[in-house]
């Protein structure tokens, strides 16, 4: 299919999850829901932030982590794609790389159950939330250097995960490259998700007049974390059409990729970047502003 094929709408679906420490039991989940997604006329299919693994002790990770040949839940999740034939996104998966590294890696998977598209995730999430709860991802995962652009038959889809949501630059590269579509599979923290999931969702949205495909981990993990779920699809003028609660469930929407050429023309905000300086006392330096004419 070509880009002058593009279809006017696609049916996408978005699975909500509740990741165990179990990869057998989170695997049959995920493909139950993926199939009920399939059922229900998605074309493409989205999991959320580690589909296959949620574990906070880094022992206990690295005692249960395959590398990507042998992960169960790829292997699978490839077979199920090719058997739905429908275009399926793994939000991420906890994978090892070496005795004491992992990554954060998605995949986008065809209708013949070929891997399209890889990305490792770029952003780590390093903080420390206050009343005892803290993250530090940098110390089990290593982290991905390159943004990546894929398609999911003739749709430009911007690959992100997660605490990426947070770096604006990334998601106008991914614009300027020709997203229309662009990806956030997730696991907020709760206390995050209440404070900014929607808004920073509707803002890549906006900014880039692009719809955003969210699938977020929801509810009371066994490893005790609370993610906060609202799995969301927003189009690109920056309303939300589709939203999950912090169940397991699918969410569905018809996305109209018409609108992202509508929102553009209203809002041509892509073609206006400008270079400007900064300055501040005592010196001034170039900053160049990602989409600005040369």
């Amino acid at each position: 299919m070509t880009s002058s094929d593009t279809p006017p709408t696609l049916r996408v679906g978005l699975v909500q999850m509740r990741s165990g420490r179990e990869a057998g039991a989170n695997l049959e989940a995920a493909r139950a829901l993926v199939r009920e997604a399939a059922r229900d006329g998605a074309q493409y299919v989205q999991t959320p932030e580690t589909t296959n693994l949620m574990e906070l002790d880094r022992a206990l990770l690295f005692d249960k982590l395959a590398a990507e040949g042998d992960d169960i839940t790829l292997a699978a999740l490839r077979e199920t794609a090719r058997e739905l034939k429908i275009h399926l996104h793994i939000g991420s998966l906890a994978l090892k790389v070496s005795e004491n590294r992992a990554v954060n890696r998605a995949f986008l998977i065809d209708p013949d159950g070929e891997i399209t598209a890889r990305y490792d995730k770029i952003h780590m999430f390093d903080v420390d939330l206050g009343h005892g709860e803290s993250y530090r991802e940098s110390t089990a995962y290593r982290p991905g250097e390159r943004a990546v652009l894929a398609e999911a038959g003739a749709v430009p889809l911007g690959l992100t995960i997660c605490y990426d949501l947070r770096f604006p630059a990334l998601y106008r590269a991914l614009t300027e490259a020709g997203a229309k579509v662009l990806t956030v599979p997730a696991a907020f923290t709760r206390p995050t998700g209440e404070a900014h999931w929607h808004v920073l969702l509707r803002a890549r949205a906006i900014e880039n007049g692009a719809y955003v495909l969210a699938a977020a981990q929801g509810g009371r993990h066994e490893n005790g974390r609370d993610t906060y779920g609202h799995s969301l699809i927003v189009d690109p003028w920056g309303r939300v059409i589709a939203e999950g609660g912090t169940d397991p469930g699918v969410i569905l929407a018809e996305i109209d990729l018409a609108e992202v050429a509508s929102a553009r023309a209203r809002i041509p905000s892509l073609t206006h970047g400008r270079r400007f300086e900064v300055a501040s006392p005592g010196q001034a330096g170039r900053l160049h502003v990602v989409g600005a004419s040369s």
